[in-house]
């Protein structure tokens, strides 16, 4: 919860404040990066954020490192295999999500050429965004018109575990928005790398 005028972090958590300082909010047009995070916000479902970062790494391993054609081969013994891993989130509908959403990411890929250019579609106009951003704007807004539409479209296409606070999560950490609050020294950094980015498609 954003209780302050800046953003959150835990302060006895190096590993947390790093992903906020270096990752959360840059833009990028990964398909893996992509895939990855809706996997991670299906996983983080019931949970929080912080026990997920720290079982990325095990989950990583565990769906092999998110490589969306090998995740989609994934089958029941696969599954087993990782119901008995205790390094990751041992939640059978989640893990099957997981797959699922793999093999739905290379029928959107054939689609659209990428996940990335799916995605940016939704990245909200400027205008609909606040001039400044605040920790009761964001307590405000766990969802927008865009992550509703974005999460709708996925759903529509077989996506699992894809509702609209988690896109909006996904949009926030991949840099569709720059929601560091304005106190926050790592907004600037973002706003530059928005700027310098080259939206996919375009």
């Amino acid at each position: 919860m954003c209780e302050t005028d800046r953003c959150p972090i835990p302060a006895d958590d190096a590993l947390y404040k790093a992903y906020h300082d270096t990752e959360w909010g840059i833009p990028t047009d990964s398909d893996q990066t992509f895939y990855e995070k809706v996997c991670l916000e299906g996983f983080q479902s019931g949970l929080s954020w912080r026990t997920i970062l720290h079982r990325r790494a095990a989950l990583r391993r565990a769906f092999a490192d998110f490589d969306i054609p090998a995740v989609a081969d994934f089958d029941d013994v696969d599954i087993d295999r990782l119901m008995q891993d205790a390094g990751i989130i041992r939640n059978r509908r989640k893990i099957c999500s997981a797959i699922n959403n793999a093999r739905r990411a290379l029928e959107l890929q054939r689609d659209y050429g990428s996940l990335a250019a799916f995605f940016w579609q939704y990245e909200p106009a400027p205008a609909t965004r606040p001039a400044s951003m605040s920790c009761s704007w964001l307590n405000d807004n766990p969802t927008t018109p865009e992550s509703s539409a974005l999460a709708g479209a996925l759903k529509k296409r077989g996506w699992t575990y894809v509702g609209p606070t988690n896109m909006y999560a996904l949009m926030q950490a991949l840099g569709l928005v720059n929601d560091h609050v304005s106190g926050c020294s790592a907004r600037l950094t973002v706003q530059r790398a928005r700027q310098a980015f080259t939206r996919p498609g375009t």
